[in-house]
């Protein structure tokens, strides 16, 4: 489909058009405050990813994790849910302190549990140390009782050390060794904000060239500097979860408020290990939990898009790197993953524009109190319905019960072009070979899992006469 517009200054006017209808100042006149179609409801999809639906499926595994409600009506944090899974041994009344040393409020609560070794890994945001080192007894003994006995934890802080010695300065900090007994701490230092956001808008200008110069596109496509921030995060995702599966530690990732590069760590470290997380349902779960209830700014990061003229601060590309790696790692193990790129680029299209309201606001709080899950639909009620569920399935996915390493050799990395060249190549071409490819799977299937019928077929006519 295309616009065809006469001359510069309609096109001009065009653009500010549409920048300003997809910059509305209230949340509540956004589109999907009016979606309704007729085949949803807006009661489905809501409570399919709970906190307790995941706190039920982890006392099957262990019993040294409660379900906490410190937090009910946001008390102790505007970023977290009502329901967070914390340490049984630290009770509300220690967690209502450690959430006073941690920035906003983010104390440690458990993002993934390793069922193979028994080991976890955690997300929160930075200790308030400031400048005199100050202490707090009750982080210590909470991060004290997750470790299991001779056993150690590293913390990994996706800052450096010259930024976190430099937050120091301003109220915040890290854990020091003297008062952190057995946890090491790791500087991996993650870009973030502006940055990534520049990054995007190089690449997306180098991928709308037009010069057919391949010097000139690779020049640039090095220049945006893009594949080198995916290899970083994903270098990192695989650090935390070697220290999980492999040296049998523990692990508590945060940067200063835990929304960002820390979300992307956690949920990129389970879906190494986590063959559940590899699946439609599996990976829905990990974005409901790992990223919309953890409090990732949806609204602030995704406000508009490396087209935009507007440059906004709080503007960054941090979903989309880790939906990259995602991608990446699909293309290096193509049988282990559920769902296709159609998916992937499904979930990019609804966190920046959507009709639905799960990408919208900066946490459950926001949420909450423009009743979003009241007024707006579901994504996942749309996805999961069979006619679209279908759509994203891997005709070549067989379960994996093992962790999956992924290489992060620049030789391995590729440029997503199925996301970032979409609208300058024709899918024609790759659509009939994924159709080839599903038949020739169903085709395979039937052959080796007949139904009844055709078995009731086969038994009445052996030759198939």
């Amino acid at each position: 489909m295309y616009l065809e517009i006469p001359g510069m200054e309609e096109c001009l006017n065009v653009a500010k058009s549409i920048e300003s209808l997809s910059s509305l100042e209230s949340v509540r006149h956004m589109y999907p405050f009016f979606y309704r179609p007729k085949d949803l409801n807006l009661q489905e999809g809501w409570d399919l990813f709970t906190p307790e639906e995941q706190f039920t499926k982890l006392s099957l595994h262990t019993d040294n994790w409660r379900l906490s409600y410190v937090n009910k009506e946001f008390a102790v944090c505007l970023s977290y849910p009502d329901a967070v899974i914390v340490h049984k041994s630290v009770n509300d009344a220690a967690l209502l302190t450690v959430a006073s040393f941690r920035q906003s409020g983010r104390f440690p609560v458990l993002s993934y549990y390793h069922k193979r070794t028994g080991m976890v890994i955690m997300r929160s945001s930075q200790p308030l140390t400031g400048a005199n080192g100050k202490r707090c007894k009750e982080d210590e003994h909470y991060l004290a009782a997750v470790l299991h006995p001779d056993r150690k934890g590293y913390i990994i802080d996706t800052r450096s050390t010259q930024a976190a010695h430099q937050a120091k300065v301003k109220g915040g900090g890290f854990e020091s060794k003297t008062n952190y007994h057995n946890w090491k701490r790791l500087h991996r230092s993650i870009e973030s904000g502006r940055i990534l956001q520049e990054s995007l808008i190089k690449l997306v200008e180098a991928c709308n060239d037009q010069s057919n110069s391949t010097d000139r596109w690779l020049s640039k496509l090095e220049a945006s500097k893009w594949l080198g921030h995916v290899k970083t995060v994903l270098t990192n995702a695989c650090m935390a979860a070697q220290c999980v599966d492999r040296e049998g530690a523990s692990v508590l990732i945060h940067d200063s408020e835990g929304r960002d590069s820390t979300l992307q760590l956690t949920s990129l470290a389970q879906i190494i290990l986590d063959p559940d997380s590899r699946t439609i349902t599996g990976f829905q779960a990990v974005i409901e939990r790992g990223w919309l209830q953890a409090g990732h700014p949806f609204q602030q990061r995704c406000a508009s898009s490396a087209y935009s003229h507007a440059k906004l601060k709080q503007e960054a590309p941090v979903f989309l790197i880790f939906l990259d790696c995602c991608w990446q790692m699909t293309i290096q193990f193509p049988c282990s993953f559920q769902f296709n790129e159609r998916f992937l680029i499904t979930l990019f299209e609804h966190a920046y524009a959507s009709c639905f309201g799960t990408f919208l606001c900066n946490n459950e709080k926001e949420r909450f109190t423009l009743n979003v899950k009241e007024q707006t639909i579901s994504i996942w009620s749309w996805m999961n319905r069979p006619c679209e569920r279908k759509q994203y399935i891997n005709p070549l996915y067989e379960r994996n019960n093992f962790a999956i390493w992924p290489s992060v050799a620049p030789q391995s990395l590729q440029l997503w072009q199925g996301l970032f060249l979409r609208w300058n190549r024709s899918p024609e071409h790759q659509n009939e070979a994924w159709e080839q490819i599903n038949h020739i799977m169903e085709y395979s299937r039937r052959k080796t899992h007949p139904t009844s019928t055709e078995l009731s077929a086969q038994w009445e006519d052996p030759a198939g006469l």
